[in-house]
């Protein structure tokens, strides 16, 4: 009795020891200038463990099906490849999953189609591939870094785009095998890349204010500022529901655009600034995140929140903001600063407003 009861106690210790120590975990992570006084993490080991992350998530059937039941997406990548891969092309297809994009490939006539993954789910694609009588596809289990071919290719087709665009190392994945394997003139599909970061109103029946914005039935919940969270994700809101965003505040224009061909990752800006004018008056809950993919003028994919005909496997993000209120006419000046482009949650975002437009405005960038 007296051994159980220590044995209780001891479990009752050592939870509460756990719970203060994931606490204060989380409360230095979220303190970048702290954080590397206690945590000795490099780039090299964030990046190993992305890869065993990615590996493991993308060898789960339930996100392969999401992405191929994603019609949108998978027309898309069937009529890219139907227009631009030529017969007798030599294809390296990034991320095969199981195989689909390589498949297309190998039946428009590409001579050579390398499929890489380094995911489990790659056993499955040489089944498929078999089944369906793919030929003149090597299946490949590497990491793209890692994969070495003799011969220069034509073609590199991937599907590299996170939620937010980039947190899936799209850049540094494609721009590695384009500078080591792509032939000079080679094609990259897709390459062309619009990211947006959007002032939204929440429609009104769905929008969650924070905790201190609340008044329920007469009970204020204002005194909590001064508690406010400071984990990021505690700011950012996922979500693929085309009835969560009533209507952007301005009108849509990227904030930065990417050319694969040509972009150079460590010239990418880390800190972005955008202008709206309010055409579309009222409460201000928030940026939404999202991206569009260009193959041709006529031929693109959007993971928009008010796109009608959006890839609906992607999720769009939306970066919190304390409720705010903009008069049709006003002008909102948003200003995205970027610790790592891949890591969503080091970035950091502010506003301002003013009353007309002035000369010297900030404008989207651009890069490559």
């Amino acid at each position: 009795m007296i051994l159980h009861r220590l044995q209780h106690l001891s479990a009752a210790i050592f939870a509460r020891l756990r719970r203060a120590l994931a606490r204060a975990g989380a409360w230095i992570e979220a303190r970048p200038k702290l954080a590397p006084w206690l945590y000795a993490e490099s780039e090299k080991s964030r990046e190993t463990r992305y890869r065993e992350f990615n590996g493991w998530y993308f060898a789960n059937f339930y996100e392969q099906e999401k992405m191929l039941a994603d019609q949108p997406r998978m027309d898309f990548y069937h009529a890219a490849i139907r227009r631009h891969i030529q017969p007798g092309d030599r294809v390296i297809d990034l991320g095969t999953g199981t195989g689909i994009l390589a498949a297309f490939a190998a039946r428009r006539g590409a001579a050579k189609v390398y499929a890489i993954d380094h995911s489990e789910i790659l056993r499955h694609a040489r089944t498929l591939a078999a089944h369906n009588r793919i030929e003149n596809v090597e299946f490949v289990a590497s990491h793209s870094k890692d994969f070495v071919v003799d011969e220069r290719v034509d073609v590199i087709v991937h599907e590299q785009m996170g939620d937010c665009l980039f947190d899936e190392s799209m850049v540094a994945n494609v721009s590695d095998l384009r500078d080591r394997l792509l032939k000079p003139g080679g094609l990259i599909l897709p390459s062309r890349f619009e990211l947006f970061c959007e002032p939204i109103k929440v429609t009104d029946r769905r929008v969650v204010p924070h905790l201190w914005e609340l008044n329920v039935h007469g009970i204020d919940y204002s005194c909590l500022e001064r508690n406010r969270p400071q984990e990021p994700e505690y700011y950012h809101l996922r979500s693929s529901d085309q009835s969560l965003v009533e209507h952007f505040l301005g009108e849509p224009e990227p904030i930065l655009s990417v050319d694969l061909h040509t972009v150079i990752e460590t010239e990418m800006p880390l800190e972005l600034h955008l202008t709206r004018t309010v055409v579309h008056a009222g409460r201000l809950d928030g940026f939404a995140v999202f991206f569009r993919a260009r193959v041709d003028e006529d031929l693109c994919l959007s993971s928009g929140p008010l796109d009608r005909g959006r890839a609906p496997h992607w999720g769009f993000r939306i970066l919190r903001t304390d409720r705010d209120y903009f008069e049709l006419g006003e002008i909102l000046d948003f200003t995205l600063r970027v610790e790592r482009w891949t890591d969503p949650e080091s970035w950091r975002w502010s506003y301002g407003r003013r009353s007309a437009i002035v000369p010297g405005s900030p404008v989207p960038a651009t890069v490559g």
